[in-house]
């Protein structure tokens, strides 16, 4: 049997209200938390699954 590598690929996403004096530092506060692990996307936050033949 020929073997096949196949990618698994989940989207989560989550939209985070964050209060800030601009638009680039309310992206820095949530990628910072987002760092440290006080923001953490779960099973609620899943969009879709995509599935796609990789080459060998």
């Amino acid at each position: 049997m020929k073997k096949y590598r196949i990618e698994v690929t989940e989207v989560l996403s989550r939209i985070v209200e964050i209060a800030a004096q601009d638009e680039d530092e309310a992206l820095q506060t949530v990628k910072a938390l987002y760092r440290n692990c006080d923001l953490v996307l779960d099973a609620s936050d899943y969009v879709l699954t995509e599935f796609s033949v990789k080459d060998e």
